[in-house]
């Protein structure tokens, strides 16, 4: 069986994130979405609240499953059996940072090969911090994220 790892924030998903998922589901026989506890960043959801969110987004697909870790993502992507990680790229600038990640994990485990996919365009610009600034001004983030993020989004911004 082949198993990819999409590690991320997901602070919160997006269309972008469920893009790259919908596609990465058809090349593997199962996608664990990832949700990475770190402890250094100041996370706007709670990681449990990040996993209801990516599956409520993600229901339509089948074959994904929804975990979450404080551990490096090689080790977890060793215990899953994992072949392959995915990241996203959406820019240019992006492409310095995962290259880093993706020489580093190679040399912490050899097994897992790194995947760097790119968004469809019209969501090349989206990322999570724009996501909450926007939804924070009352703008319509609609076109953006699947109606349980806007919710969850809605309820943390009246509090």
């Amino acid at each position: 069986m082949k198993i990819v790892i999409y590690p991320g924030t997901f602070d919160p998903i997006h269309r972008g994130h469920i893009d790259i998922a919908e596609r990465a589901s058809r090349l593997f026989d199962e996608l664990i979405f990832l949700v990475a506890e770190n402890q250094q960043k100041q996370a706007f959801f709670t990681a449990e609240e990040r996993k209801e969110m990516i599956e409520e987004s993600t229901k339509h697909i089948k074959n994904i499953r929804v975990s979450s870790t404080s551990d490096l993502i090689v080790n977890v992507a060793r215990e899953e059996k994992a072949i392959a990680l995915i990241r996203g790229l959406r820019h240019v600038s992006d492409f310095e940072f995962e290259f880093q990640m993706a020489m580093m994990n190679n040399h912490l485990n050899p097994e897992v090969t790194t995947i760097l996919m790119m968004p469809d365009e019209k969501y090349i610009h989206l990322n999570s911090t724009v996501v909450k600034n926007v939804s924070k001004l009352k703008g319509d983030i609609s076109k953006y994220v699947p109606d349980v993020v806007q919710r969850y989004l809605n309820v943390k911004n009246n509090q």
